[in-house]
């Protein structure tokens, strides 16, 4: 995690009012904050713009906080997210955790409280065991060792530097294992303000990185695309590369 910038939430809330009061509350407090009104919105956002962490409300209208928050388990992401909900009975407690909740918040409920649980969440994740790679880490690709913080590509006594587009986007995909990521956020990651750089760039980005890492560039193994959506890394498993 880059501590050098806020941290960044996802406030998903039907509740204009208390949308509005949390969003204000919780920017005040130094965090940077995303607000909107349904599941299907931050769905759609997470592919564009990542946050660190996302309060759900459980009854939103069309698909709910639970739904959502079993969606992105089912699919592997493992996102944190606090539930927020008006109903105080156990039973949708333990329902939220089940799906994948990192905790929950039963309304009515004050600002500082909810300020409390995010930074708890936010401590407790940040090291989880098996949770994506931080920008300090190296990552195995087939035969290299990517280090991110260096952005450097390592095999054997072999080390290459990778520089602009390539490092950003491979930075990204690493740090998102088995998440889909969209070619315009992939953009985005380049760091770069040229509105002339178009997705198909990323493409091009893609099979240069693929030639170097893949042991089949034409059927890749590790950085793979989701057609319609994006491309997906798949972290390196000795067990399956030796099968």
């Amino acid at each position: 995690m880059d501590m050098a910038r806020p941290w960044h939430l996802y406030v998903v809330e039907d509740d204009p009012a208390l949308r509005e009061m949390l969003t204000t509350y919780l920017e005040k407090q130094g965090l940077a904050v995303t607000a909107m009104a349904s599941a299907e919105e931050m769905l759609q956002r997470l592919h564009r713009l990542r946050p660190d962490l996302v309060v759900l409300d459980v009854g939103l209208p069309g698909l709910n906080g639970l739904q959502a928050c079993q969606r992105l388990r089912a699919e592997g992401d493992r996102l944190p997210v606090i539930l927020l909900t008006a109903r105080s009975e156990e039973i949708d407690r333990i329902l939220g955790l089940e799906l994948g909740a990192d905790d929950y918040l039963s309304k009515p409920f004050s600002a500082r409280e909810l300020l409390a649980r995010v930074h708890a969440v936010l401590r407790r994740t940040a090291s989880t065991p098996g949770a994506p790679p931080d920008k300090g880490s190296s990552v195995r690709i087939g035969e290299w060792t990517f280090d991110i913080a260096s952005r450097c590509l390592q095999r054997g006594g072999q080390l290459r530097l990778l520089g602009g587009v390539e490092y950003a986007l491979l930075a990204e995909l690493v740090l998102n294992p088995g998440v889909v990521v969209s070619r315009e956020r992939l953009v985005a990651a380049s760091h770069t303000r040229d509105s002339s750089v178009l997705p198909r760039a990323v493409d091009a980005a893609v099979m240069r990185l693929r030639k170097l890492l893949e042991p089949d560039p034409a059927l890749p193994r590790y950085l793979q695309t989701v057609r319609g959506q994006g491309y997906m890394f798949i972290p390196f498993r000795p067990a399956l590369a030796a099968a």
